[in-house]
């Protein structure tokens, strides 16, 4: 019993040591940095931002089954989370050197850290079913995401104390430290984390495994409409949290020292939404839960479209981020426990490969019609880009019968 909790609790220290990167550099800080100082322009900034994750998008998208099968073959999943992490942390902290002007520079060292960091959630996750069994994998998979939450929010904090947000030279200091807590907090899933030696069994090549991966997630009719109806939703999240930032900035008229400040609510909320889903998932269901949270997201995007009309568009927006906030962690949480409990267990890898597939295989979509859109009309108009995604996820996640789960 103590062994498996030392286990859970390093693994949940992993989404610890990663949130920073996605709150503070994709999310909120780097990204109206690289606009606003770096470009110098924020509509040609925001395009090029949305494409730089696109096309990291489709990378991870290509590499994350392939990856995972290769794992799968050579029980090296541990192996490929230590690796994928710290080429990612490697090139976090290289943002730190460029400059104003340093525009492609600037976007390649990103796309290096973000393909990496998203090719390491695929091993990470894969230890989930590990982990838990269907009666606790909503807590453990809850109180994991709520924990990556308190850390985004700590690090917030570290960084307004440490570091003089308004000051662009100030800025990239703050990737140094994303990058040495993700160092940090990273090593004790390193150590705790155990690899399941596999069963021995014949070895098909990398390419066959795939294929055959790909015919068995077929023969799953549930899992292959799950695959489905989150590369949608999930695409309107990656939206959201590439421009939250980029639109808080260009169209609600905030700062850069109060998209700090938003930053630490948000992740307050988002914080108390993973905590009390945690909970609340394995008495209601993984499904019934996920259709909650993206009833809300909805609701909660339509507030964000509509701020710039109301008389006070900043608290509107406020208000927007803190229920998007308590959303999206339970969302998140949610998919991941969901399939946990559907997927066979011998090919978890692949599996959660084909799943992070289904995360990014059409995430480059919501980004790129967003970059678009905003360039020739405005950000408003193309957060409806988002609205779109998300109910289209919503209208056929809603229809699958799932046996479990």
């Amino acid at each position: 019993m103590f062994k498996i909790k030392n286990k859970i609790f390093a693994w949940s220290l992993y989404d610890f040591a990663s949130q920073p990167f996605s709150t503070i550099i994709v999310t909120f800080i780097y990204s109206a940095f690289f606009t606003t100082y770096i470009v110098e322009d924020v509509d040609k900034g925001t395009l090029l931002w949305t494409r730089v994750i696109s096309i990291s998008a489709v990378i991870a998208a290509i590499l994350s089954p392939i990856l995972g099968a290769i794992a799968d073959r050579n029980s090296s999943r541990k192996l490929m989370l230590i690796i994928t992490t710290y080429i990612s942390i490697i090139f976090i902290g290289l943002l730190y050197f460029p400059e104003k002007g340093d525009i492609m520079f600037s976007l390649i060292l990103f796309t290096i850290a973000n393909v990496a960091f998203e090719l390491s959630t695929v091993f990470y996750n894969s230890f989930l079913p590990d982990l838990s069994n269907n009666k606790n994998s909503g807590k453990i998979s809850g109180n994991a995401w709520g924990f990556g939450f308190v850390g985004g929010l700590i690090s917030l904090f570290i960084c307004l104390s440490m570091f003089d947000v308004n000051q662009s030279s100030e800025i990239p200091k703050i990737n140094i430290l994303v990058a040495i807590w993700f160092f940090i907090f990273s090593v004790p899933a390193f150590i705790f984390l155990k690899e399941k030696k596999k069963l021995v069994t014949k070895k098909l090549s990398t390419l066959n495994q795939l294929k055959s991966t790909f015919t068995s997630i077929k023969e799953y009719k549930s899992i292959f409409k799950f695959f489905i109806a989150r590369l949608f939703y999930n695409d309107a999240l990656i939206t959201i949290f590439s421009l939250g930032g980029i639109y808080a900035v260009g169209t609600v008229g905030f700062e850069i020292s109060e998209v700090f400040v938003l930053g630490i609510f948000l992740n307050i909320s988002a914080a108390m939404g993973s905590f009390i889903f945690a909970y609340v998932e394995d008495k209601i269901g993984s499904k019934r839960s996920i259709l909650i949270t993206l009833y809300l997201l909805i609701f909660s995007t339509l507030i964000a479209f509509f701020a710039p009309y109301t008389s006070s568009p900043k608290i509107t927006f406020w208000i927007s981020a803190i229920l998007l906030g308590l959303m999206v962690g339970p969302n998140q949480s949610s998919s991941r426990s969901l399939l946990s409990k559907i997927i066979p267990l011998n090919k978890k890898n692949e599996f959660y490969g084909f799943f992070a597939l289904t995360g990014k295989a059409t995430s480059f979509v919501g980004p790129l019609l967003f970059g678009i859109i905003s360039a020739n009309f405005s950000q408003q108009i193309a957060l409806w880009i988002v609205i779109l995604l998300f109910c289209i996820g919503t209208i056929i996640f809603k229809n699958i019968c799932f046996d479990k789960g």
